[in-house]
């Protein structure tokens, strides 16, 4: 006189807010060897059929009858609180429905494979009632016999909902990281939850790694804008670093100012590279909402015609500069000469260059050398030889950093 399942599965829900539907579910299972008590067999037996039936009012009536029964066995009572769940479950009287389901749970006469599903349900139930630490309680119970997406889902909001922050950044960031070793794929939702929770502890190194997950799983614009601002904002007066944030940040397209566009293209002419610094004000021209002022517009036009200037005089120049670079015992030439070509878009000859001025050694800053390589690199074509160069940058944290995020836009491009 099994009723089964109180709640069928239910689809996942958004971040933070979940709206779930609860269709009823009348499905009954054969009989089992134990009965409930004679005085008791008929109530029960008619409060069956009005469930089959679909009529609640009726059914709940007649349960409350039997409940109120004195002499129940405990038999009695595990049939009563599995219809009562049922009945209250269809009549949206959730607080009743969890209290019957709770007491089934655990009365010893629920078959251990059901425990699972019911534990579920439960955790379902206490989602709309808002009782947070229940969830938790019976949703975790619950993923130790099934590890399922939706009830990961309800844990983690659990967590987030009540306050508890730290709670939800540890659920989260095992869940993302068992997904990941799994070769899954995390749910964007999974990754903004863990990235607000990392927030709200202030914890900026794990909302750093936050959003590097997002950014290599989900790499959309304003993911890869926010960490790379980020990334900017922790250089301090390091002009080289400042350049290489800029190149990546121009890479995956999310330089947005026009003060951002004149400083990186101030930097590139003082590294070196007129052409570099020639191609970003020209991609900024080309955006309709940069140089949008004109006192702005004017000093940068004025800008990219003095870089086109040197532009032409540097490539006139550039065969000699290269058989000296060559010529030269340690390689600072070479950089600087792969550095130029860099710029013009030249990337095999900047591959060259840079490959030797490395090999050579000597260098004042072989990082920033290595990162300019693998850049050269990844342009070029050749996406293996530049994750090996993007990987074998040490020595300087925000250029290794650097360097991850090229190797993760890398297996994006």
């Amino acid at each position: 006189m099994k009723v089964k399942s109180i709640l069928p599965a239910l689809a996942a829900g958004a971040v933070v807010v979940v709206a779930v539907a609860l269709p009823v579910n009348t499905a009954f299972a054969a009989e089992k060897a134990q009965q409930p008590s004679a005085k008791l067999a008929k109530p029960l037996h008619d409060a069956q059929e009005d469930l089959k039936a679909k009529k609640w009012t009726e059914a709940i009536a007649k349960i409350k009858e039997a409940d109120a029964t004195a002499g129940k066995t405990a038999y009695d009572q595990h049939v009563i609180n599995e219809f009562a769940a049922n009945a209250y479950v269809n009549t949206q009287n959730y607080a009743e429905a969890v209290k019957a389901a709770e007491a089934e749970l655990d009365d010893g006469f629920t078959a251990e494979a059901e425990k699972p599903q019911l534990a579920r349900e439960i955790a379902e139930l206490n989602y709309q009632l808002k009782n947070y630490d229940k969830v938790i309680e019976y949703g975790n119970r619950s993923l130790k016999f099934n590890d399922e997406e939706r009830m990961r889902t309800l844990v983690g909001q659990a967590y987030y909902l009540k306050g508890d922050f730290k709670g939800t950044q540890k659920f989260e960031d095992e869940t993302i990281s068992t997904e990941i070793k799994a070769g899954q794929t995390p749910k964007k939702d999974q990754l903004l939850l863990y990235y607000s929770a990392c927030q709200k502890n202030k914890d900026d190194a794990c909302a750093t790694h936050a959003m590097e997950r997002l950014v290599a799983y989900y790499p959309e614009p304003d993911y890869w804008s926010q960490l790379l601002y980020g990334v900017r904002a922790q250089i301090n007066n390091n002009d080289a670093d400042t350049l290489q944030c800029y190149r990546l940040m121009l890479e995956v397209d999310v330089l947005k100012t026009a003060g951002d566009y004149n400083e990186m293209a101030q930097l590139a002419l003082e590294a070196g590279s007129p052409g570099e610094a020639a191609t970003v004000l020209q991609k900024g021209f080309q955006k309709n909402n940069v140089f949008t002022e004109k006192l702005a517009s004017d000093r940068n036009k004025r800008l990219l015609e003095n870089a086109q200037k040197q532009s032409a005089s540097d490539q006139a120049s550039l065969p000699k500069l290269q058989s000296e670079a060559d010529a030269s015992p340690q390689g600072m030439k070479n950089v600087g000469v792969g550095i130029a070509y860099l710029g013009y878009g030249q990337y095999e000859k900047a591959v060259d260059q840079l490959g030797k001025g490395i090999e050579k050694g000597g260098l004042k800053d072989e990082a920033q050398a290595r990162l300019l390589l693998g850049i050269a690199q990844l342009k070029a074509g050749h996406k293996d030889d530049a994750v090996k160069s993007f990987k074998s940058v040490k020595g300087d944290p925000i250029l290794e950093r650097l360097a991850g995020l090229w190797v993760l836009h890398s297996k994006q491009a």
